[in-house]
Protein backbone atom coordinates (compact mmCIF):
# COMPACT_ATOMS: atom_id res chain seq x y z
CA UNK A 1 0.00 0.00 0.00
CA UNK A 2 1.19 3.16 -0.92
CA UNK A 3 1.53 6.37 0.81
CA UNK A 4 1.44 8.83 -2.58
CA UNK A 5 -1.33 10.86 -3.75
CA UNK A 6 -2.14 9.75 -6.49
CA UNK A 7 -2.71 13.37 -8.29
CA UNK A 8 -0.90 12.84 -11.76
CA UNK A 9 -2.21 10.88 -14.75
CA UNK A 10 0.53 10.30 -17.49
CA UNK A 11 -0.48 8.69 -20.55
CA UNK A 12 2.04 7.20 -22.51
CA UNK A 13 4.08 5.53 -19.93
CA UNK A 14 6.84 4.64 -22.10
CA UNK A 15 10.64 4.87 -19.98
CA UNK A 16 11.09 8.24 -21.11
CA UNK A 17 8.25 9.26 -18.96
CA UNK A 18 9.68 6.87 -16.09
CA UNK A 19 13.28 8.33 -16.44
CA UNK A 20 12.35 11.48 -16.08
CA UNK A 21 8.68 12.51 -15.04
CA UNK A 22 8.42 9.51 -12.42
CA UNK A 23 12.17 10.14 -11.25
CA UNK A 24 11.40 14.14 -10.62
CA UNK A 25 8.95 13.80 -9.09
CA UNK A 26 9.93 11.02 -6.67
CA UNK A 27 12.73 13.79 -5.52
CA UNK A 28 10.51 16.54 -4.92
CA UNK A 29 10.17 17.48 -0.78
CA UNK A 30 6.65 17.75 0.82
CA UNK A 31 4.10 16.00 -0.35
CA UNK A 32 4.73 12.76 -1.79
CA UNK A 33 2.98 12.49 -5.27
CA UNK A 34 2.60 9.60 -7.09
CA UNK A 35 1.38 8.91 -10.85
CA UNK A 36 -1.40 6.89 -12.38
CA UNK A 37 -0.04 5.65 -15.30
CA UNK A 38 -1.63 4.49 -18.71
CA UNK A 39 0.39 2.94 -21.75
CA UNK A 40 -0.12 4.25 -25.27
CA UNK A 41 -1.95 1.13 -26.62
CA UNK A 42 -0.17 -1.62 -25.81
CA UNK A 43 -0.81 -3.05 -22.60
CA UNK A 44 2.69 -5.17 -21.88
CA UNK A 45 4.20 -2.36 -19.91
CA UNK A 46 1.13 -1.91 -17.40
CA UNK A 47 0.64 -5.75 -17.04
CA UNK A 48 4.28 -6.13 -16.20
CA UNK A 49 4.52 -2.58 -14.30
CA UNK A 50 1.20 -4.55 -11.95
CA UNK A 51 3.25 -7.48 -11.68
CA UNK A 52 5.91 -5.30 -9.72
CA UNK A 53 4.06 -3.98 -7.46
CA UNK A 54 4.48 -0.62 -10.55
CA UNK A 55 7.96 -0.31 -8.93
CA UNK A 56 11.04 -0.42 -11.03
CA UNK A 57 14.89 -0.29 -11.85
CA UNK A 58 16.40 3.56 -12.79
CA UNK A 59 19.63 2.38 -14.35
CA UNK A 60 21.91 5.50 -14.51
CA UNK A 61 24.40 4.75 -17.06
CA UNK A 62 27.46 7.00 -16.93
CA UNK A 63 30.88 6.55 -18.51
CA UNK A 64 32.53 5.17 -15.64
CA UNK A 65 29.50 2.87 -14.55
CA UNK A 66 26.20 2.58 -13.18
CA UNK A 67 24.26 2.63 -10.64
CA UNK A 68 20.45 1.63 -9.88
CA UNK A 69 17.64 2.82 -7.58
CA UNK A 70 14.22 1.53 -7.19
CA UNK A 71 11.49 4.23 -8.75
CA UNK A 72 7.87 3.88 -6.49
CA UNK A 73 6.32 6.79 -8.06
CA UNK A 74 3.83 5.01 -10.02
CA UNK A 75 0.98 4.12 -7.84
CA UNK A 76 -1.05 2.29 -10.46
CA UNK A 77 -0.41 1.07 -14.37
CA UNK A 78 -3.78 0.28 -16.88
CA UNK A 79 -3.53 -0.15 -20.37
CA UNK A 80 -4.88 2.97 -22.70
CA UNK A 81 -7.70 1.06 -23.93
CA UNK A 82 -8.87 1.14 -20.02
CA UNK A 83 -11.78 3.81 -21.12
CA UNK A 84 -13.60 3.23 -17.97
CA UNK A 85 -10.14 3.84 -15.68
CA UNK A 86 -9.17 6.65 -17.81
CA UNK A 87 -12.18 8.79 -17.20
CA UNK A 88 -12.33 7.99 -13.62
CA UNK A 89 -8.76 9.21 -12.90
CA UNK A 90 -9.13 11.98 -14.67
CA UNK A 91 -12.41 13.22 -13.06
CA UNK A 92 -11.01 12.47 -9.06
CA UNK A 93 -10.65 15.57 -7.32
CA UNK A 94 -7.43 13.74 -6.16
CA UNK A 95 -5.90 14.46 -9.80
CA UNK A 96 -4.66 17.89 -10.22
CA UNK A 97 -1.73 17.36 -13.28
CA UNK A 98 -2.23 15.46 -16.73
CA UNK A 99 1.01 14.58 -18.25
CA UNK A 100 1.96 13.51 -21.65
CA UNK A 101 4.37 11.57 -23.58
CA UNK A 102 2.62 10.51 -26.75
CA UNK A 103 5.32 11.74 -29.63
CA UNK A 104 4.54 14.41 -32.24
CA UNK A 105 1.86 12.23 -34.43
CA UNK A 106 -0.46 12.20 -30.70
CA UNK A 107 -1.31 15.60 -31.46
CA UNK A 108 -1.57 15.50 -35.15
CA UNK A 109 -4.91 14.91 -36.92
CA UNK A 110 -6.08 11.49 -36.70
CA UNK A 111 -4.77 10.80 -32.90
CA UNK A 112 -6.87 9.65 -30.49
CA UNK A 113 -5.27 11.67 -28.03
CA UNK A 114 -7.35 14.59 -28.17
CA UNK A 115 -10.61 12.85 -28.49
CA UNK A 116 -9.45 10.99 -25.24
CA UNK A 117 -8.66 14.08 -23.33
CA UNK A 118 -12.09 15.72 -23.71
CA UNK A 119 -13.73 12.25 -22.67
CA UNK A 120 -11.42 12.59 -18.95
CA UNK A 121 -12.32 16.71 -18.93
CA UNK A 122 -16.15 15.88 -20.03
CA UNK A 123 -15.74 13.30 -16.90
CA UNK A 124 -14.42 15.94 -14.65
CA UNK A 125 -16.43 18.33 -15.45
CA UNK A 126 -19.60 16.35 -14.77
CA UNK A 127 -18.04 15.30 -11.49
CA UNK A 128 -17.39 19.13 -10.70
CA UNK A 129 -13.91 18.21 -10.22
CA UNK A 130 -12.30 21.45 -10.50
CA UNK A 131 -9.17 22.72 -11.83
CA UNK A 132 -6.55 21.04 -13.75
CA UNK A 133 -3.73 21.21 -15.67
CA UNK A 134 -2.42 18.99 -18.85
CA UNK A 135 1.39 19.11 -19.41
CA UNK A 136 2.75 17.89 -22.62
CA UNK A 137 6.36 16.17 -22.38
CA UNK A 138 6.76 15.52 -25.98
CA UNK A 139 9.41 17.32 -28.35
CA UNK A 140 7.17 20.21 -29.98
CA UNK A 141 7.81 24.02 -30.37
CA UNK A 142 5.01 25.30 -27.81
CA UNK A 143 4.13 22.05 -26.90
CA UNK A 144 1.13 23.70 -24.44
CA UNK A 145 -0.35 25.45 -27.19
CA UNK A 146 -0.63 22.72 -29.43
CA UNK A 147 -1.67 20.21 -26.68
CA UNK A 148 -4.42 23.21 -26.37
CA UNK A 149 -4.96 23.43 -30.08
CA UNK A 150 -5.42 19.37 -30.29
CA UNK A 151 -7.69 19.07 -26.98
CA UNK A 152 -10.34 22.31 -28.15
CA UNK A 153 -10.50 21.77 -31.98
CA UNK A 154 -11.66 18.35 -30.92
CA UNK A 155 -14.88 19.53 -28.63
CA UNK A 156 -18.11 19.98 -30.43
CA UNK A 157 -20.17 21.01 -26.84
CA UNK A 158 -19.55 24.50 -26.70
CA UNK A 159 -20.17 24.09 -22.91
CA UNK A 160 -17.70 21.95 -22.11
CA UNK A 161 -15.43 24.34 -24.44
CA UNK A 162 -16.00 27.04 -22.23
CA UNK A 163 -15.59 24.82 -19.26
CA UNK A 164 -12.39 23.82 -20.55
CA UNK A 165 -11.17 27.47 -21.07
CA UNK A 166 -11.80 28.36 -17.63
CA UNK A 167 -10.46 25.42 -15.58
CA UNK A 168 -7.80 24.21 -18.28
CA UNK A 169 -4.35 25.31 -17.90
CA UNK A 170 -1.86 24.46 -20.66
CA UNK A 171 1.66 24.98 -19.49
CA UNK A 172 4.35 24.23 -22.15
CA UNK A 173 7.42 22.58 -21.05
CA UNK A 174 10.86 21.33 -22.17
CA UNK A 175 12.45 18.25 -21.20
CA UNK A 176 15.27 16.64 -21.82
CA UNK A 177 17.46 13.51 -20.89
CA UNK A 178 18.55 10.43 -23.24
CA UNK A 179 17.10 7.18 -22.85
CA UNK A 180 17.47 4.32 -25.17
CA UNK A 181 15.29 1.68 -25.49
CA UNK A 182 16.07 -0.34 -23.09
CA UNK A 183 17.56 -4.17 -24.18
CA UNK A 184 17.17 -7.79 -23.53
CA UNK A 185 20.74 -7.57 -21.97
CA UNK A 186 19.82 -4.48 -19.72
CA UNK A 187 17.08 -6.38 -18.08
CA UNK A 188 19.57 -9.43 -17.73
CA UNK A 189 22.45 -7.40 -16.41
CA UNK A 190 20.22 -6.12 -13.54
CA UNK A 191 20.42 -10.02 -12.06
CA UNK A 192 22.23 -9.10 -8.43
CA UNK A 193 22.84 -5.56 -8.80
CA UNK A 194 23.18 -3.25 -6.19
CA UNK A 195 20.21 -1.57 -5.78
CA UNK A 196 18.18 -3.06 -8.51
CA UNK A 197 14.79 -4.20 -8.17
CA UNK A 198 15.11 -8.00 -8.03
CA UNK A 199 13.33 -9.90 -11.04
CA UNK A 200 12.22 -6.72 -12.99
CA UNK A 201 10.94 -7.24 -15.66
CA UNK A 202 11.13 -3.55 -17.20
CA UNK A 203 13.86 -1.61 -15.95
CA UNK A 204 14.82 1.61 -17.46
CA UNK A 205 18.37 3.08 -18.64
CA UNK A 206 19.54 6.58 -19.17
CA UNK A 207 22.10 9.20 -18.63
CA UNK A 208 23.21 11.03 -15.61
CA UNK A 209 21.77 14.15 -17.57
CA UNK A 210 18.32 15.25 -16.76
CA UNK A 211 16.28 18.88 -17.49
CA UNK A 212 13.07 19.48 -17.06
CA UNK A 213 11.95 23.46 -17.55
CA UNK A 214 8.04 24.15 -16.62
CA UNK A 215 6.05 27.21 -17.67
CA UNK A 216 4.60 28.74 -14.27
CA UNK A 217 0.86 28.22 -15.30
CA UNK A 218 -0.77 26.55 -12.42
CA UNK A 219 -3.00 29.38 -10.59
CA UNK A 220 -5.79 27.62 -8.57
CA UNK A 221 -4.15 23.95 -9.00
CA UNK A 222 -1.89 22.15 -6.86
CA UNK A 223 0.79 20.53 -8.34
CA UNK A 224 4.21 18.44 -6.63
CA UNK A 225 6.63 20.93 -5.03
CA UNK A 226 9.02 19.85 -8.79
CA UNK A 227 11.23 22.89 -8.19
CA UNK A 228 12.49 21.32 -4.94
CA UNK A 229 14.11 18.18 -7.07
CA UNK A 230 15.73 20.64 -9.81
CA UNK A 231 13.25 21.86 -11.72
CA UNK A 232 12.92 25.57 -13.55
CA UNK A 233 9.59 26.97 -13.46
CA UNK A 234 9.41 30.00 -15.74
CA UNK A 235 7.65 32.59 -17.18
CA UNK A 236 8.09 31.61 -20.51
CA UNK A 237 9.78 28.37 -21.88
CA UNK A 238 10.40 29.09 -25.63
CA UNK A 239 14.18 30.07 -25.77
CA UNK A 240 14.88 26.86 -23.90
CA UNK A 241 12.29 24.86 -26.33
CA UNK A 242 14.97 26.17 -28.99
CA UNK A 243 17.46 25.62 -27.41
CA UNK A 244 17.26 22.22 -26.51
CA UNK A 245 15.50 21.75 -30.30
CA UNK A 246 18.28 23.08 -32.20
CA UNK A 247 20.95 21.75 -29.93
CA UNK A 248 20.40 18.77 -28.95
CA UNK A 249 17.82 17.12 -31.15
CA UNK A 250 18.85 19.18 -34.82
CA UNK A 251 22.35 17.94 -34.10
CA UNK A 252 20.26 14.44 -32.92
CA UNK A 253 19.02 14.40 -36.35
CA UNK A 254 22.27 15.45 -38.26
CA UNK A 255 24.37 12.54 -36.46
CA UNK A 256 21.56 10.03 -37.34
CA UNK A 257 21.00 10.57 -41.20
CA UNK A 258 25.10 11.53 -41.72
CA UNK A 259 26.58 9.16 -39.30
CA UNK A 260 24.61 6.16 -41.23
CA UNK A 261 26.00 7.05 -44.28
CA UNK A 262 29.65 7.21 -43.04
CA UNK A 263 29.00 3.61 -41.33
CA UNK A 264 28.32 4.21 -37.61
CA UNK A 265 25.51 3.11 -35.45
CA UNK A 266 25.54 5.06 -32.42
CA UNK A 267 25.67 8.54 -31.36
CA UNK A 268 29.31 7.76 -29.45
CA UNK A 269 30.10 6.62 -32.50
CA UNK A 270 29.25 8.81 -34.61
CA UNK A 271 30.47 11.90 -32.05
CA UNK A 272 33.99 10.20 -32.51
CA UNK A 273 34.09 10.83 -36.05
CA UNK A 274 35.63 14.27 -37.02
CA UNK A 275 33.43 14.60 -40.18
CA UNK A 276 30.51 14.43 -38.21
CA UNK A 277 32.21 16.05 -35.64
CA UNK A 278 32.37 19.02 -37.49
CA UNK A 279 29.22 19.13 -38.87
CA UNK A 280 27.68 19.00 -35.59
CA UNK A 281 29.68 22.31 -34.98
CA UNK A 282 28.56 23.95 -37.59
CA UNK A 283 25.06 23.86 -37.23
CA UNK A 284 25.57 24.88 -33.39
CA UNK A 285 27.26 27.60 -34.33
CA UNK A 286 24.23 28.43 -36.32
CA UNK A 287 21.36 27.77 -33.94
CA UNK A 288 23.89 29.32 -31.33
CA UNK A 289 23.55 32.61 -33.78
CA UNK A 290 20.11 32.79 -33.29
CA UNK A 291 19.16 31.79 -29.56
CA UNK A 292 17.74 34.23 -27.32
CA UNK A 293 19.95 33.17 -24.62
CA UNK A 294 23.49 34.74 -22.65
CA UNK A 295 26.04 33.17 -24.50
CA UNK A 296 27.07 31.78 -21.51
CA UNK A 297 24.30 29.16 -20.95
CA UNK A 298 24.43 28.29 -24.53
CA UNK A 299 28.54 27.75 -24.28
CA UNK A 300 27.74 25.55 -21.05
CA UNK A 301 25.00 23.78 -23.07
CA UNK A 302 27.17 22.46 -26.30
CA UNK A 303 30.02 21.93 -23.13
CA UNK A 304 27.79 19.58 -21.60
CA UNK A 305 26.12 17.63 -25.02
CA UNK A 306 29.90 16.89 -26.21
CA UNK A 307 30.32 14.81 -23.08
CA UNK A 308 26.78 13.89 -23.39
CA UNK A 309 27.38 12.27 -26.78
CA UNK A 310 30.72 10.94 -26.58
CA UNK A 311 29.44 8.68 -23.33
CA UNK A 312 30.25 5.09 -24.89
CA UNK A 313 27.82 3.61 -22.26
CA UNK A 314 24.94 5.05 -23.58
CA UNK A 315 23.97 3.22 -26.39
CA UNK A 316 21.99 5.45 -28.61
CA UNK A 317 21.49 3.83 -32.09
CA UNK A 318 21.20 6.07 -35.19
CA UNK A 319 18.52 4.04 -36.55
CA UNK A 320 16.35 4.91 -33.73
CA UNK A 321 16.91 8.54 -33.94
CA UNK A 322 16.54 8.64 -37.48
CA UNK A 323 12.98 7.86 -37.47
CA UNK A 324 10.27 10.24 -38.23
CA UNK A 325 12.45 12.97 -39.92
CA UNK A 326 9.66 14.33 -41.93
CA UNK A 327 8.15 15.42 -38.32
CA UNK A 328 11.41 16.92 -36.81
CA UNK A 329 13.48 18.29 -38.92
CA UNK A 330 11.31 21.50 -39.85
CA UNK A 331 11.08 22.52 -36.13
CA UNK A 332 15.04 21.09 -35.38
CA UNK A 333 16.40 22.58 -38.61
CA UNK A 334 13.47 24.62 -40.70
CA UNK A 335 12.93 26.80 -37.39
CA UNK A 336 16.68 27.85 -37.30
CA UNK A 337 17.21 28.49 -41.42
CA UNK A 338 14.28 30.73 -41.06
CA UNK A 339 15.12 33.18 -38.31
CA UNK A 340 19.06 33.17 -39.44
CA UNK A 341 17.27 34.54 -42.94
CA UNK A 342 14.57 36.89 -41.31
CA UNK A 343 17.64 38.34 -39.49
CA UNK A 344 19.53 38.37 -42.55
CA UNK A 345 18.45 37.65 -45.73
CA UNK A 346 21.74 37.31 -47.30
CA UNK A 347 23.50 35.04 -45.00
CA UNK A 348 22.02 32.13 -47.21
CA UNK A 349 21.89 28.34 -45.76
CA UNK A 350 24.59 27.75 -43.41
CA UNK A 351 27.22 24.53 -43.69
CA UNK A 352 25.41 22.81 -40.89
CA UNK A 353 21.80 23.25 -42.11
CA UNK A 354 22.91 22.24 -45.47
CA UNK A 355 24.62 19.48 -44.59
CA UNK A 356 21.89 17.76 -42.27
CA UNK A 357 19.54 18.19 -45.21
CA UNK A 358 21.62 16.62 -47.75
CA UNK A 359 22.24 13.75 -45.12
CA UNK A 360 18.62 13.38 -44.88
CA UNK A 361 17.71 13.60 -48.44
CA UNK A 362 20.43 10.74 -49.09
CA UNK A 363 19.06 8.94 -46.25
CA UNK A 364 16.11 8.05 -47.54
CA UNK A 365 17.38 7.86 -51.33
CA UNK A 366 20.14 5.48 -50.58
CA UNK A 367 19.21 3.53 -48.04
CA UNK A 368 15.69 3.24 -48.08
CA UNK A 369 15.26 -0.14 -45.99
CA UNK A 370 16.55 1.86 -43.13
CA UNK A 371 13.52 4.68 -43.41
CA UNK A 372 10.84 4.47 -40.78
CA UNK A 373 8.69 7.75 -41.70
CA UNK A 374 5.43 7.70 -43.32
CA UNK A 375 5.45 11.50 -44.12
CA UNK A 376 8.90 11.52 -46.35
CA UNK A 377 9.59 11.43 -49.43
CA UNK A 378 10.05 8.00 -51.15
CA UNK A 379 13.60 6.21 -52.17
CA UNK A 380 13.71 8.50 -55.61
CA UNK A 381 13.18 12.29 -54.28
CA UNK A 382 15.30 15.08 -55.57
CA UNK A 383 16.50 17.93 -53.47
CA UNK A 384 12.72 19.85 -53.85
CA UNK A 385 10.60 17.15 -52.62
CA UNK A 386 13.31 17.19 -49.30
CA UNK A 387 12.79 20.78 -49.07
CA UNK A 388 9.07 20.40 -49.93
CA UNK A 389 8.84 18.78 -46.55
CA UNK A 390 10.75 20.79 -44.39
CA UNK A 391 10.48 24.22 -45.58
CA UNK A 392 8.82 24.48 -48.40
CA UNK A 393 9.22 28.15 -47.94
CA UNK A 394 12.96 27.92 -48.52
CA UNK A 395 12.89 26.75 -51.71
CA UNK A 396 15.02 28.93 -53.27
CA UNK A 397 18.29 28.49 -55.87
CA UNK A 398 20.31 29.55 -53.16
CA UNK A 399 19.60 26.75 -50.73
CA UNK A 400 18.98 24.12 -53.68
CA UNK A 401 22.20 24.16 -55.00
CA UNK A 402 24.05 24.52 -51.59
CA UNK A 403 21.97 21.43 -50.21
CA UNK A 404 22.98 19.56 -53.26
CA UNK A 405 26.35 20.60 -52.97
CA UNK A 406 26.47 19.24 -49.13
CA UNK A 407 25.09 15.57 -50.57
CA UNK A 408 27.87 15.45 -52.92
CA UNK A 409 30.63 15.77 -50.19
CA UNK A 410 28.69 13.66 -48.56
CA UNK A 411 28.82 10.77 -51.06
CA UNK A 412 32.41 11.14 -51.31
CA UNK A 413 32.80 10.95 -47.63
CA UNK A 414 30.22 7.95 -47.37
CA UNK A 415 32.15 6.03 -50.70
CA UNK A 416 34.07 3.73 -48.69
CA UNK A 417 31.92 3.32 -45.88
CA UNK A 418 29.28 1.31 -48.58
CA UNK A 419 27.91 -1.93 -46.91
CA UNK A 420 29.12 -1.23 -43.46
CA UNK A 421 26.13 0.44 -41.93
CA UNK A 422 24.85 -2.58 -40.12
CA UNK A 423 28.04 -3.23 -38.41
CA UNK A 424 28.93 0.17 -37.35
CA UNK A 425 32.45 0.47 -38.37
CA UNK A 426 33.98 3.62 -38.26
CA UNK A 427 34.30 5.34 -41.33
Amino acid sequence: MTDRRAGIVHLGIGAFARAHLAWYTGRTDGERWGITAFTGRSPEVAEALDAQDCRYTLVTRGADGDTAEVVDTVVAAHPGTDDTAWRHVVASPETTIVTLTVTEQGYRSGSDVPARLVAGLDARRAAGAGRIALVSLDNLTHNGEVLRDAVTSTVSDAELLAWIEANVAFPSSMVDRITPATTAADVDGLAGFPGALEGDRVPVVTEPFAEWVLEDRFDGIDRPAWETAGVRLVDDVTPYEQRKLWLLNGSHSLLAYLGLLLGHETVAQAMDDPRCRSAVEQLWDEAAAELPLPDTEVDAARAALVERFANPRIRHTLRQIASGGSQKLPVRVGDVLRHRLARDPDAGIGPGAATALAAWWLHLTEQPEAVDDAGAPGPDSDVHDVLGVVAPDLDTTPVVAAVTAAAERIRAAAAPARGTVDEGVHA
